[in-house]
């Protein structure tokens, strides 16, 4: 099936260069110059892929990647931003985006982490299995998560890092084993702080009492390990 991507920047040079070269590659290509229509857009379309710039008129990228997040779209963001600083990059993956790109950027290098990103999803959908533990359910098939019957709003990226602990229940997973097998070995835009980060979120989210949380357990200096 043909996946659709949102490209969400305002510079019409840079919006017809991406749209010409996901077509090219048998995406299904559509665009928005600012914030509020890429919302809109997101809404009717529900995008397979959001491509968001962070320096839009009226709306930044990260104003919008939070509104996502915060309504419960849990579709796969790449931001894209002129910046180069660890600090711009740390704050758009704590609010839910799952890569980010500098510009100026190769169109491979582009091409490439957006089908990474599409693949995730397949993974995901391509397993039905169900995991349950206290009150939370987790379906990493239907990308659903409820606790206590309530749904949660958990992002394609955290259910792939609680995927990842789950299967390596009770054992202690390194902070740079999160980020090779996560993120990804070559990506240089994340850090220690981002997998704390990630994890600090999921544990609001899961956990009855974050502060001391009975799931998603620290390691001293070394990571994190899941608990059931």
């Amino acid at each position: 099936m043909e996946k659709t991507i949102l490209v969400v920047e305002d510079d019409a040079g840079i919006r017809i260069v991406l749209k010409d070269t996901l077509t090219s590659q048998g995406y299904h290509v559509v665009t928005a110059e600012e914030g509020g229509k890429g919302l809109e857009m997101v809404k009717q379309l529900k995008p397979d892929l959001i491509i968001l710039d962070v320096m839009l008129p009226l709306m930044n990228g990260f104003e919008i990647c939070k509104i996502l997040r915060k309504e419960g779209i849990t579709s796969p963001v790449m931001m894209l931003t002129v910046k180069d600083e660890e600090v711009d990059k740390v704050l758009g993956l704590e609010l839910g985006a799952d890569d980010y790109v500098t510009k100026p950027f190769s169109l491979k290098e582009l091409t490439a982490r957006v089908k990474a990103l599409l693949r995730r999803v397949e993974d995901y959908q391509n397993d039905m299995s169900v995991y349950r533990f206290g009150d939370v359910e987790l379906d990493f098939g239907k990308y659903e998560s409820r606790k206590a019957g309530q749904y949660l709003d958990l992002t394609p990226l955290e259910f792939k890092i609680l995927k990842l602990m789950i299967k390596k229940k009770g054992k202690v997973i390194t902070r740079d084993e999160f980020l090779d097998i996560i993120w990804g070995v070559d990506n240089l835009s994340v850090s220690h702080r981002t997998v704390d980060s990630h994890i600090a979120h999921i544990r609001k989210k899961i956990e009855d009492d974050p502060s001391n949380p009975l799931y998603v357990r620290s390691v001293h200096s070394i990571g994190y390990k899941f608990v059931d």
